[in-house]
């Protein structure tokens, strides 16, 4: 492995950085790419109605929330590169499949494996980066980080829009050579990392179904309440089974001894209020994106490169954002910065609740709705995973980033079904205006409501407070955990 990495160490972390970026660009052009072409992919099969669609991206969310922290243990313990050139590796293989899906039920299958390989992929990317970087960094490692994920969003929906137009299937082949590439040249530049101690249990496999299961059910019945009756027997069954996998889950997770998410995660203050900010966010910031989505090939009747156009404002101003919030972060604490970012975003959702109708124009009616959200992505999604990763020792961050990023694909399953519920299908016609100031309301009380939890973070600054690494390892109190985690 020496010979493949620079010596000159800002070369080497120059070369990481690169391919570590495009792993994290592929998985975040994805998510823009999908929900642009979404309405296309209906054209493909007309029999299929929007809770079938859904799950082309509710199956990819709750697959991927679910893998997500196993990912980032494998990381943590068998190494940051096999684990993140191997996510690659299958992201791209699954986009291939996806591409050539003959029905709804094939591209759902193809779209299960592609989530399996980016969760592979995400932690294990934040992981390699703070590992190339010292300590002192890290804050910054992780905006910049969550910043290139939002230059990949800005990019997805124009790119969504014009690969759709010849055909929904290129949206999933433009991520081939992409990842090719990664792998290749990742291979020989990614570093290795410290050798990798005694191998400890796996990460709690069952547990993980589990989630799988149990927020795929509660998706279910969600989505297909208004076909079925929310009464019957089948909804009933499906929220039964959430109930109760649920309760098994939270059972499970006090006495495993290597559970999805460690207690001591939990009673780390800083970690807690981020993860409960980053559900309600999650849900937010799905629902809008696929309820604006729908509003513009819907309602207004524009084509997906049109409708791509028109969302890219938004995502534009993630990255520049981010990175001002990371200084005004040193002065403010990430508490002030992420609640005013919730109520940004909120306020968007408002406007568009206020002033979009089926004559409306773009300028005044969507186009600040997405400054507004853009500005809230841009100053809560980093602030929140900055303060939960900084919260925990270096050799958690993998983890720890993958409990963060599973709370909020486990909001996004919720804001994706509730946008189902309230708006139905078909949506076209002034009709449809009534459902979706009500999923602008919804979705902004979900907004206000992470604002409102991000005031707990208010006390910390530059990643240093009561509730830190320290307080971590002092929550590790069975001798399970404690070994486990000084063998990470």
């Amino acid at each position: 492995m020496s010979e493949s990495v620079p010596r000159d160490p800002s070369r080497g972390r120059g070369l990481v950085a690169a391919v570590v970026c495009a792993g994290v660009v592929l998985v975040n052009v994805d998510l823009f790419i999908v929900n642009v072409a979404v309405p296309s992919i209906a054209e493909t099969w007309p029999g299929a109605d929007l809770a079938d669609l859904s799950w082309v991206l509710n199956g990819y969310a709750v697959v991927f929330a679910a893998l997500l922290v196993p990912a980032g243990r494998l990381a943590d313990r068998s190494g940051h590169r096999t684990v993140f050139l191997r996510g690659t590796a299958v992201f791209t293989l699954a986009s291939v499949l996806c591409a050539a899906a003959p029905g709804v039920g094939w591209l759902v299958g193809a779209r299960l494996l592609q989530a399996a390989g980016a969760a592979l992929l995400m932690p294990s990317s934040l992981g390699l980066l703070l590992t190339s970087y010292p300590p002192e960094r890290r804050a910054a490692v992780v905006r910049v980080w969550t910043a290139v994920g939002g230059v990949a969003a800005a990019v997805g929906p124009v790119l969504g829009g014009l690969l759709a137009e010849p055909g929904w299937r290129w949206v999933f082949l433009v991520n081939v050579p992409i990842g090719i590439a990664a792998v290749v040249v990742g291979a020989r530049v990614l570093p290795a990392g410290p050798p990798v101690g005694e191998r400890g249990p796996l990460p709690d496999l069952l547990g993980s179904a589990l989630v799988t299961v149990g927020i795929g059910a509660l998706a279910l019945g969600l989505v297909k309440a208004d076909e079925w009756g929310w009464a019957s027997p089948r909804a009933l069954a499906a929220w039964a089974v959430f109930a109760v996998l649920a309760a098994w889950f939270v059972v499970r997770t006090a006495r495993h001894p290597r559970p999805v998410v460690e207690p001591a995660l939990v009673r780390v203050r800083a970690f807690g209020v981020a993860g409960v900010a980053s559900v309600l966010f999650g849900l937010a910031f799905a629902g809008m994106l696929l309820g604006i989505t729908l509003w513009a090939q819907g309602v207004w009747g524009w084509s997906a490169l049109r409708t791509g156009l028109a969302i890219t404002p938004g995502p534009l101003l993630v990255p520049p954002t981010a990175i001002l919030a990371g200084k005004w972060a040193a002065r403010t604490g990430p508490g002030l910065l992420a609640s005013v970012g919730g109520a940004l975003f909120a306020g968007g959702t408002l406007w568009w609740a206020a002033t979009l109708e089926a004559d409306s124009a773009y300028a005044a009616s969507m186009l600040p709705g997405m400054m507004l959200t853009g500005l809230g992505v841009g100053l809560m999604l980093p602030t929140l995973v900055a303060a939960a990763v900084t919260a925990l020792p270096q050799e958690h961050a993998a983890t720890g980033s993958g409990v963060v990023t599973m709370l909020r694909q486990l909001g996004s399953v919720l804001g994706v079904s509730l946008a189902v519920v309230v708006l139905g299908s078909p949506m076209a016609g002034d009709g449809a205006a009534d459902d979706f100031d009500r999923l602008w309301y919804l979705l902004a009380g979900a907004s206000l409501g992470a604002s409102a939890v991000s005031v707990l973070l208010a006390g910390r600054r530059r990643g240093a407070a009561p509730g830190g690494p320290a307080a971590y390892r002092a929550g590790e109190t069975t001798t399970a955990v404690a070994e486990t985690a000084d063998r990470a």
